[in-house]
Parts: C-alpha cells; sequence; structure tokens
C-alpha cells in the first residue's frame, strides 16, 4: 500500500505503456527528431531517434540514448529534442559516420 501510494507521489501513476510509442517528429534544420522514451521504475529515460534525408531517397538514422530519467512522459519528450538539438549543432552530419572505435 504505501509502494503505491509513494509511487502514485512520484509520478509513477502515468502508464508506462505509452513509452513504447514514437512521438510525433521535430523537424529541426532538416533533421528529424523522434523521442521513444524507455519506462523504468515508473520513470522515462531519454532516448529516440534523429535523422536525415539525404539526397533524394537515402534517409540516414542514428540512435539517440541518454541516461538521464524524468518522471513523466511529456518532461522526457522535450528533454529529447533539447538535447537532440545541441547534438545537431555540436556534431550535425558526423553523427552518421561510423564509429571509428568499431573494429568490425
Amino acid at each position: 500500500m504505501f509502494k503505491k501510494l509513494l509511487s502514485a507521489l512520484m509520478g509513477g501513476s502515468e502508464k508506462p505503456a505509452s513509452a513504447s510509442q514514437a512521438s510525433e517528429p521535430v523537424i529541426y534544420r532538416d533533421y528529424a527528431i523522434v523521442s521513444t522514451p524507455d519506462a523504468q521504475s515508473g520513470q522515462y529515460r531519454v532516448s529516440g531517434t534523429i535523422s536525415k534525408t539525404i539526397g533524394d531517397s537515402q534517409t540516414r538514422e542514428h540512435r539517440f540514448e541518454r541516461s538521464d530519467m524524468l518522471p513523466s512522459r511529456q518532461a522526457c519528450d522535450e528533454m529529447m529534442v533539447t538535447k537532440a538539438k545541441r547534438y545537431i549543432d555540436e556534431v550535425g552530419d558526423a553523427m552518421f559516420e561510423p564509429d571509428p572505435r568499431d573494429k568490425s
């Protein structure tokens, strides 16, 4: 009983099933940012994708995941967009290049 009350007070009453659904894309400097938070222990982890269409048909996609945990889906979506915009400004199209640490 105490666990349910504490969970409700901490924002755990929101249904985590909505976490698996992708948000509507936010377009920023020709990139599409889509939040798909991961529900964990009544909170939401900031994660999603950043994609960009290059040329007429080739779409490149980068998986974007952070360690930030937030109590609501809306706050998580907002944080995803904020962090993705900063990442786009700092890295740009280089995010689509292969990881140089990958030896395969």
